[in-house]
């Protein structure tokens, strides 16, 4: 009997450890980066629901703030007939109320979703998927009109051309002369490719620098949305799921000191309930996060939480 009740007193001492631990604040996740709250006015962007070009909308969408006004470039399409993704464009004073660009949409010759924006001098790149999940680039000097730069090409550490198939969700970083790609292929991992030129991308390592699990929510499929730094380390913020249909997504976030090791956040996700692809946007001196499929919803700050 003394030796039963020894065992479930130090099964008990197990899982209160475990509890405690995992409750714990962990110091490398602020609370600035991970703790959201729904906005009362959710969705703030949806799809027309009518017989237009972005019936619906769908993928990563991109968001980023200059001054006091809000750029996104989103993905549209239609539920029936030609279901080619055209990239929209829509301006917000506030983040919170979108309107549409009015010669949307501003990109027919190709097929563009999913994709990632960063601006660098005067010039702002986009990193998309095109059809079958190639990943292209695309550039402008004023949102709206944007240039073609073709597929981009990825090489394995030896040189070789990376082997055929989709290679997608790309993701980009800049840092010094250096960018940085993240890509997934079939949401099974992330690897991370590097160039110069843009040109050329090598694989940082053949071996990926995230993989699926091995937790249950997010043991079918991961894929980087963004990278941001904050106080001297790098985040990701990443979609994931943990159903083999894909039936329902997550948003997640990991954290590294050199891009290429991440640690996954013990309590991930910080955000479910088929909240995909989200992404973080500065407003002036707190974070939001705006997840983008299969409509745009915003979260607000919700300052610390004692766990």
């Amino acid at each position: 009997m003394k030796k039963a009740l020894l065992i479930l007193l130090s099964i008990s001492f197990f899982f209160a450890g475990t509890r405690s631990e995992r409750n714990a604040p962990d110091p490398e996740f602020p609370a600035e980066l991970i703790r959201f709250k729904p906005y009362v006015h959710n969705p703030v962007f949806t799809g027309t629901g009518t017989a237009t070009w972005d019936e619906r909308i769908r993928e990563r969408g991109y968001i980023l703030k200059e001054g006091k006004e809000w750029f996104m470039w989103y993905t549209g399409y239609r539920k029936s007939e030609d279901r080619t993704k055209y990239l929209g464009y829509a301006t917000s004073s506030d983040g919170l109320t979108w309107k549409r660009y009015e010669r949307n949409p501003i990109h027919k010759g190709h097929w563009v979703e999913d994709m990632s924006v960063l601006k660098v001098g005067k010039t702002y790149y986009m990193f998309a998927e095109g059809k079958d999940d190639i990943a292209h680039l695309l550039t402008s000097t004023d949102r709206i009109n944007w240039q073609e730069q073709g597929p981009i090409t990825i090489r394995y550490t030896n040189g070789k051309p990376l082997s055929p198939g989709p290679y997608g969700t790309p993701a980009i970083w800049k840092e010094g002369t250096t960018w940085y790609l993240f890509y997934e292929r079939n949401d099974a991992a992330v690897w991370l490719a590097t160039s110069k030129d843009l040109k050329t991308w090598t694989n940082v390592q053949d071996e990926p620098v995230l993989k699926c699990g091995p937790e249950t929510y997010d043991q079918f499929a991961v894929a980087t949305n963004q990278i941001i730094r904050h106080k001297g380390l790098y985040y990701m913020y990443y979609h994931a799921s943990a159903f083999k249909d894909w039936r329902e997504w997550s948003t997640n976030i990991a954290v590294s000191r050199d891009l290429i090791h991440w640690k996954k956040y013990r309590n991930n996700p910080i955000m479910g309930n088929n909240t995909s692809s989200g992404i973080v946007v500065p407003d002036g001196g707190q974070y939001r996060l705006y997840t983008m499929h299969p409509e745009v919803k915003v979260f607000l700050p919700a300052g610390r939480v004692d766990q």
